[in-house]
């Protein structure tokens, strides 16, 4: 196998693990925080925190790398507009997905904490919730326009 064609594995299956986990984390939090079910919650929250963390964190670090390493690889100049839509959208999902993990950080410890001492979610934790919420979808929209750009290469 080429390094070119080694590389373009890798960088999808990075996009891939990048892309799956966050919609399976958006969709086993909404669940679990839709259920009301305080240890669901809590439970869902901290493999939440887990997973983000291993699958998340690591391959969007990976995800840059590979991206130059291919597009040098490839010959690409890095001034083409497609890759420099796709960094910036990268980045714009980046910037959404840190204040998500902080929230999901902060609503797991608040569930546990009411779990523990047998009291309710504090408002706060509803709160952080809708900002997790409003934020997941441009990143979302983001991902999905990164995807296209790097099949379509329009630009």
């Amino acid at each position: 196998m080429s390094l070119y064609l080694l590389l373009k594995t890798l960088h999808i299956l990075s996009a891939t693990l990048l892309f799956g986990t966050g919609l399976g984390s958006a969709y086993y939090a909404l669940r679990a925080w839709r259920s009301g079910n305080l240890r669901v919650i809590a439970t869902t929250f901290r493999h939440l925190v887990t997973a983000d963390w291993l699958f998340i964190a690591t391959t969007a670090v990976f995800q840059p790398l590979s991206g130059l390493a291919l597009a040098r690889v490839a010959g690409w100049p890095l001034n083409q507009l497609w890759l420099l839509w796709s960094a910036g959208l990268f980045v714009f999902a980046g910037l959404c997905w840190l204040p998500v993990l902080w929230l999901q950080i902060r609503v797991r410890n608040m569930a546990s904490k009411a779990l523990r001492d047998g009291t309710e979610l504090p408002a706060r934790a509803h709160l952080y919730m809708r900002i997790w919420f409003a934020l997941g979808w441009p990143a979302f929209i983001a991902f999905i326009a990164i995807f296209w750009l790097m099949v379509a290469k329009p630009l």
